[in-house]
């Protein structure tokens, strides 16, 4: 059995384009040492490639993102 790890607070890329309140898409998001697909909803509609943070579980593979600008990437 696996434990519990909440995807809230981790990042990951849009897949399968949000449509925002019209349907969701698909993110891989980090977690437990690799990546894993969630159904995805947004507020606003968001590309495929975009990059997100996960702000809120609607279930056991049903995620809430916001588009995320990660503050320290690129610095050393």
């Amino acid at each position: 059995m696996v434990a519990y790890v909440s995807a809230i607070g981790r990042t990951g890329v849009i897949t399968v384009a949000t449509r925002g309140r019209d349907g969701p898409g698909e993110v891989l998001v980090q977690i437990r040492g690799g990546s894993e697909a969630f159904i995805a909803w947004s507020d606003e509609p968001l590309p495929a490639g975009t990059s997100v943070l996960v702000i809120d579980e609607r279930g056991t593979r049903t995620v809430d993102v916001s588009p995320w600008d990660d503050p320290l990437a690129g610095q050393a």
